[in-house]
């Protein structure tokens, strides 16, 4: 294989393997824009259960158990 030939396969793949990181990047950013959402939705979930809970839990006064 002639210089020339290597240098213009090596242009290729550096090429190719510039284009690959740009659409990871890209897919890596669209990920985080979704785990993030997912993230707001599990804590507004989260207080939500909370707060449900606190309104169902019954008041029951702390006393010690009958074998104490």
């Amino acid at each position: 294989m002639m210089p020339a030939d290597r240098l213009t396969t090596l242009e290729i793949r550096a090429a190719e393997q510039e284009k690959t990181i740009e659409e990871l990047s890209g897919q890596i950013a669209e990920q985080w824009t979704v785990i993030e959402r997912m993230q707001r939705k599990l804590d507004a979930l989260t207080d939500r259960f909370l707060a449900l809970e606190e309104q169902s839990a019954p008041d029951v006064p702390v006393t010690k158990p009958p074998h104490w």
